[in-house]
């Protein structure tokens, strides 16, 4: 039995109240019950995308809906902004769809610069662009405007950004950057469970998508748009999930879009007060650190794997004890979805208690 309170990057806590919504009695997903529970969603998820196109709703986690951008969008060759773990995925992620494609790489924790994006474009090698805005893996968030100005330039390159971990917690105004698409998951910021990813897709991006073959079905952007205007999605939807979010809407636009933003940069500053006062480093430039959650640099030589394991077994929380190459090396805690002054103060109470035993200098 799981007893203990999640503050890693994902999934993050689910709350007793989204829970019960997703309890709520299933309906026929080609019922004009499930049309009404589609429908009622999208204003609001339109205006959390800052963006006057549908919202599609795919059972699937994000990576389903990144896949199937590059099949939806790309016939000459991607770039691919390279950062961290997941943004270096999407390379292989494209070369395995059969794309020809090229990484923009840069050292995880370190941000993509506008000036080399540029001069990656300017070759005209180029169609699709995918960047991860928010790389969980390092807790570095991408200067998103600055890098869709560059875009602008190039107005036959797609864009595709990933906002799995910032989708909420700042905002991302889709039409006002000439964003072409973003998508998102449930288990991050939006406090669900895993398996359901929501996308928004420009007008330009679907013109691109009609000329392009073997799309494929499940994530075909055109079999989407066309459900949409029918209230609908292509396949069976999870619809206990589509309870959960629109619970979730509820509670967002209640607590409201800015002070939800506002709330999660302040906890955000708690944790990077924290690591400021025990003598840690944040990985990346502070600049450019993520509002969601911290990736803190081990430069004090702690014992990360005991002190996770301790903070789980003696306090019943659990962070992260890093990801991937930078495992052991970092570790990550995230402030995201419904966490409250209280709740983040307990956490870091937990950690001043426990992290001397840690400290191998001591």
């Amino acid at each position: 039995m799981i007893d203990y309170k999640l503050h890693i990057p994902g999934p993050v806590d689910v709350s007793a109240e989204a829970y019960q919504a997703m309890s709520t009695r299933v309906m026929g997903h080609r019922s004009p019950d499930f049309v009404d529970l589609y429908n009622s969603c999208q204003p609001q998820l339109q205006e959390l995308f800052q963006t006057k196109d549908p919202v599609f709703l795919s059972t699937s986690s994000a990576w389903g809906v990144m896949e199937g951008a590059i099949r939806n969008l790309s016939s000459k060759k991607v770039l691919c902004c390279m950062c961290g773990a997941f943004s270096d995925k999407w390379l292989d992620v494209s070369r395995r769809c059969g794309n020809q494609a090229d990484g923009l790489e840069v050292e995880w924790g370190s941000h993509i610069d506008p000036a080399l994006l540029d001069e990656k474009l300017s070759s005209g090698e180029y169609d699709l662009v995918t960047l991860v805005h928010n790389e969980t893996s390092c807790g570095m968030m991408n200067p998103l405007e600055d890098l869709m100005k560059v875009l602008a330039k190039y107005p036959e390159v797609i864009s595709v950004i990933d906002t799995v971990s910032s989708f909420s917690v700042v905002p991302i105004p889709k039409d006002d950057w000439g964003i072409d698409v973003i998508l998102t998951g449930s288990q991050k910021a939006l406090a669900l469970p895993p398996g359901l990813a929501l996308f928004t897709v420009s007008d330009r991006a679907f013109a691109r998508a009609e000329s392009i073959e073997g799309r494929g079905y499940y994530f075909d952007f055109l079999e989407f748009l066309k459900n949409h205007e029918k209230g609908m999605t292509p396949s069976t939807p999870a619809i206990p999930q589509i309870h959960g979010l629109k619970y979730t809407l509820d509670q967002i636009f209640t607590e409201g879009v800015e002070k939800r933003h506002a709330r999660h940069s302040r906890l955000n500053d708690m944790v990077h007060g924290w690591v400021d006062q025990k003598g840690f480093e944040l990985l990346p430039e502070q600049k450019f650190a993520s509002k969601s959650l911290t990736c803190v640099r081990n430069n004090l030589e702690m014992d990360i794997a005991g002190f996770v394991k301790a903070l789980k077994v003696e306090k019943k929380i659990a962070i992260d004890g890093g990801y991937g190459k930078i495992k052991g090396k970092t570790f990550r805690i995230s402030n995201m979805g419904n966490e409250t002054d209280d709740s983040m103060a307990h956490l870091l109470s937990c950690m001043d208690e426990l992290l001397p035993r840690f400290l191998r200098s001591l």
